[in-house]
């Protein structure tokens, strides 16, 4: 049971280190940040991504303000022959662009930040999800539009990168036209 513990403990505490290397978007304006992105690239070292990675393909997500000062987030994307949508709501901490989920779902935890965003045109993202003893990193970059500059797709590899992902992890979302209306 010690041993249990013990890991445990450890396990929270390289995803706490992990967590506290990666910055927020300086000044982040959440009012800015609400509306419809398209998910253009998506990173991620979970057995669950590895998996499924070869049928994703670009979703939608809506970021909407709520009334009690958190943000909705539904995220609709083609699976099989329909839309499928899936909800969080990103609840605020005391660090602005810095957010706690809870997935009911699949009963994991989740730290997001926004990393980095100019709001009109790409945002980017990292997020922390545990569940039970696995911890998993996620990498995520959205667009106003469904292209982004090179760059910007560059700066996303590179902030896997950063986090420990390999290219093996890292996947440009093909463009669909199905479930892009689906808002």
């Amino acid at each position: 049971m010690k041993g249990l513990m013990l890991s445990l403990a450890l396990v929270t505490l390289s995803a706490l280190c992990a967590y506290g290397e990666v910055p927020v978007q300086p000044d982040f304006q959440e009012d800015k940040i609400v509306g419809k992105w398209y998910g253009i690239g998506l990173a991620s070292n979970s057995a669950w991504f590895q998996s499924k990675k070869q049928q994703m393909k670009m979703c939608t997500t809506v970021i909407t303000p709520t009334a009690d000062g958190n943000l909705d987030v539904v995220a609709t994307y083609p699976k099989l022959d329909r839309c499928e949508k899936r909800s969080m709501t990103y609840i605020k901490t005391d660090q602005p662009g810095r957010f706690l989920s809870k997935s009911p779902r699949y009963g994991s935890d989740h730290v997001i930040r926004v990393v980095e965003t100019n709001y009109d045109e790409y945002t980017l993202m990292h997020a922390i999800k545990t569940k039970g003893s696995e911890v998993n990193t996620i990498v995520s970059l959205h667009g106003r539009n469904k292209d982004l500059r090179p760059e910007l797709l560059e700066k996303f590899k590179e902030l896997a990168k950063e986090q420990g992902l390999t290219d093996d992890n890292i996947i440009i979302l093909p463009h669909t036209d199905k479930c892009m209306s689906e808002v």
